[in-house]
This record gives C-alpha cells, structure tokens and sequence, in this order.
C-alpha cells in the first residue's frame, strides 16, 4: 500500500511540474503569443515573461504555408517569400518564365492569424495572380525592361489586398524573366542586327563628319590662296605704278634737261619719241632671224627731222659768240644722242 501512495504522489508531482511549465511562457523580442482563454481571443503576450493559467488558457498556434506546423510564435520582423518560376503570358502572347520575391511584415497579429487561414500561401497565391495581371497588360520588350514598373504594380496590387490581414508588403522583386528558346534565339538575332546598324549609322556618321572637315579644310585653303593671289596682284599693281611714276618722272626730267638745252627752238618731246623710233629700228636691224625688214611710211619723217635738228645746233647766225666753225657747243651727251646712229648701215641692209 505504501509503494502505490509514493507512486501516486511522485505522479502528482510530475503532473505539477509539467503543469508549471506549461503555465510559465517566455515570449523573445519581436515576438508575440496570441492567449485564448476558453477557445477565444484573450490578449496579446508581447515579449517578457508570462503566467498562463493551466486548463483555462492557451496559446494560439498557427499553420502556415513554409512554416513549421502548430508554430505558437507569431515573428514580428519583415520577412519574405521566395515564390517558384511561374509560366506568365504577357500581350503579345509569349509564355515566359518569371520567379520573384515578396518582402512582407505583420502590423496586427491578430488580425494576420484570425482574419486569414493560411497567411503565407495565400500571399503566395495572390502574388502569382497579380503578376500574371500585371504582366498580362505588358508585351515582351516592356516586361525585359520594365521591371521597376512591374515592382511598384505588384506591390500596390498586393499591398491593398493584404491590408485587411494585417500585413504590410514592404517590396515585391522579380528576379528572372526567361522567354522560350526561340524567342531568345530571336532575340538574339534583332540584337545582332541592331549593333550592325548602329554600326553602320556611326560609320556613316564619322564619314560625314570627315567630308565636312576636308570640305571646310579646302575651303580655307582656297580661301587662303585667293587672299594670297589678291595681295600678290595687289603689290604687283602697286610696284607697275610705282615703276611708271619713277618711268615719268624720269621722262619729265628729261624732258625738261632736253628743253633747257634746246633753249626754245624746238619740241623736246618730239625728240624724246625720235630717239626711240630709231633705237627700235636698230633692234629690229641687228636681231639674227630677220632677213627683210618692213620700213614704216613715217621713217622718212624721221629721218628729215634728224637733219632739221642738225641745222638748229649748227646754225652760225643763231647768236653771237660762237665757236671759230660757227657751230652752237652742244654737250657731248646731248650730241651723241642725236647722231643717227646706224641709219646708213639700216638703209644698206
């Protein structure tokens, strides 16, 4: 009789023990227990230390999709669900392969485990159905580059069903979008053909860009040596009239020496245009190729004209004073000068 009283009581303690620890809870930071008192919603246990009364009270486990089975814990902290490739088809009709991950936080946890069955596969389920919306309003070239677009769509849609469970969705991401091997093969094919056109374009551009620098090069160039041929014919001009002032110059000086010397008897400049008739004759005569020579009407003009000077510089009553001939001195220069020299030898030839 006393093993089976000590076998009691060493039962009735176990039985106290175990009770305690099951009335005794320690809740860890950023975690919480949901209590029922009864079979219904009592109070929230935030972290700390917590005394639930055996057979009354009980903590809420909850069975979610991913999650460990009958898990009582309820994480505060920002979480995520990585969701399979799913088969998406976007407007233009190509199925392509899109996985993408759901950040998500719970705001109540009340709400998040009575208002919801299955937090974290419905979360799931709803973000393939809004992709597949989201993606269903896009062709294939705006879903390969649109993929902040498709981030901020998929959240908002998410985030506005999952407002009611107590859920934030803080970010949705896709990760991968693989078409079908063809159209990559496709894809890759326009890429190609792409880069040659461009390509092509810069080609044509770099050889635009250098026609247009040689033309403005030659353009210079001409303008350069138009500018050169203007002041070359410029200076030649100046240096001509410079060359004809000097030529008159010394002509008027002349002139003027011949008319001081003939003290008035005759005309200078006719003397001037005599001598230089006659030296072109004499030219004309002493040249190697010519073998007749045209005589001009006016050489006998000429010609008597030397003897009317001859007369004027020999006359012996002109004025008094004269030399024992009756001959005018004349300068040996002067005299020289009207000595028509080669005329016989002209006329022979």
């Amino acid at each position: 009789m006393q093993y089976v009283l000590g076998f009691l009581v060493l039962l009735a303690i176990i039985g106290i023990l175990i009770t305690l620890m099951k009335s005794i809870r320690i809740v860890p930071q950023m975690s919480i227990l949901l209590i029922e008192r009864l079979g219904k919603f009592d109070r929230v246990a935030e972290s700390g230390l917590h005394i639930i009364v055996p057979f009354f009270e009980s903590p809420r486990a909850v069975f979610w999709t991913g999650l460990r089975p009958g898990l009582m814990l309820v994480d505060l902290r920002e979480q995520f669900t990585d969701l399979a490739m799913q088969p998406v088809i976007t407007r233009d009709n190509v199925t392509v392969g899109v996985d993408s991950i759901v950040y998500w936080q719970i705001m109540d946890p009340v709400k998040a485990v009575y208002e919801i069955a299955d937090l974290t596969g419905s979360i799931m389920q709803l973000t393939t159905t809004a992709m597949r919306n989201v993606l269903g309003e896009l062709d294939l070239d705006h879903t390969l580059s649109s993929r902040d677009t498709i981030n901020t769509k998929l959240r908002a849609a998410i985030d506005d069903a999952t407002h009611k469970w107590g859920v934030k969705i803080t970010r949705v991401e896709v990760r991968n979008i693989n078409p079908p091997e063809e159209v990559r093969f496709t894809m890759e094919k326009q890429m190609t053909a792409e880069r040659n056109r461009r390509a092509t374009v810069l080609q044509a551009e770099g050889e635009k860009q250098a026609a247009i620098t040689k033309a403005e090069g030659e353009k210079q160039s001409a303008i350069t040596r138009a500018e050169g041929d203007k002041q070359m014919q410029i200076l030649r001009a100046e240096g001509a009239a410079e060359a004809r002032m000097r030529t008159a110059s010394a002509e008027a000086t002349a002139i003027r020496t011949i008319g001081d010397a003939l003290q008035g008897q005759g005309n200078p400049a006719h003397f001037l245009i005599m001598g230089r008739y006659i030296e072109s004759l004499r030219d004309m005569a002493q040249s190697q190729n010519s073998k007749v020579i045209f005589m001009p009407m006016e050489t006998s003009n000429v010609l008597s004209s030397i003897g009317t000077f001859k007369e004027i510089f020999t006359d012996t009553d002109a004025r008094p004073g004269t030399a024992a001939d009756g001959a005018i001195p004349v300068p040996t220069s002067l005299t020289g000068q009207l000595q028509p020299r080669g005329t016989k030898q002209l006329v022979e030839r």
